[in-house]
């Protein structure tokens, strides 16, 4: 019996991976914003064996996320908490506005550490359990065309693997992903070429394979996070002057 608790899994990722641990057995808790969409996933994850607790909650709630998350673990341990909700905003050529930029610190740092605090505090306890975070290879360099979305994925990637170091001594296993282009919510409305992009299941099973073997760090496509590498890697001015002709996204949320 693997108890998985998974925030964002209404859509996108986050409704994959509740996909790829439904089986006879599985525990799954799972929460988003959407009601229809979170009862659909919830529906056919029971299709597919698992008991499933489904709950409409606003991760940037520090209460509600520490009571559901402690209430969860009290009724079964929790194995694994996918830290996966997450927001974006398209600047439209323009920057994000002041109102899309707090709103993105909010769900996708707040929400986040909302989430990995009381689920540290409840595995810490008895020294197992595992938590994913999820990042993205935009994380790994500033974009001119969304720089609050890479600002709040780098400080979760960072966050993540500070995080894998200190919780190791409690017996809890850190993962942080970087995924590239999946389709999602997030990059539908993109009206730009997205390279190596990939259907939100494939992602879900390279995160659930790396998460089962234990990896620090999950990034993928593997070209992908090449490139992102190399970009974080590159001087500034150069940097600077090849980010700024990569296209901005539509206007998103």
């Amino acid at each position: 019996m693997v108890h998985v608790l998974i925030t964002g899994a209404s859509s996108g990722i986050g409704a994959a991976l509740a996909r790829v641990y439904a089986a006879p057995g599985a525990i799954l808790s799972l929460t988003g914003r959407d009601t229809e969409r979170l009862d659909a996933v919830a529906v056919g994850c029971r299709e597919r064996g698992a008991t499933v607790e489904s709950t409409v909650l606003d991760v940037c709630d520090r209460t509600a996320m520490e009571q559901w998350i402690e209430r969860r673990d009290s009724t079964v341990p929790l194995d694994l908490v996918v830290a996966n909700a997450g927001i974006s905003a398209g600047t439209g050529g323009a920057q994000e506005s002041d109102e899309q930029t707090r709103s993105i610190f909010a769900t996708n740092i707040d929400g986040t550490v909302n989430t990995v605090l009381p689920a540290a505090a409840v595995m810490r306890r008895r020294r197992s359990g595992q938590i994913a975070i999820v990042s993205s290879l935009a994380g790994y360099r500033g974009m001119p065309g969304a720089p609050a979305y890479s600002a709040s994925k780098g400080a979760m990637k960072l966050w993540g693997e500070g995080l894998g170091g200190s919780l190791a001594r409690d017996g809890i296993k850190v993962s942080v992903i970087c995924p590239g282009f999946v389709i999602t919510g997030i990059t539908k409305v993109n009206r730009f070429p997205m390279p190596f992009l990939m259907v939100a299941d494939r992602a879900a099973r390279i995160i659930a394979d790396g998460l089962a073997r234990g990896h620090g760090r999950i990034a993928f496509p593997a070209p992908m996070a090449a490139l992102a590498w190399l970009g974080a890697a590159l001087p500034d001015a150069f940097a600077q002057w090849l980010t700024r002709r990569l296209p901005s996204k539509e206007q998103s949320a």
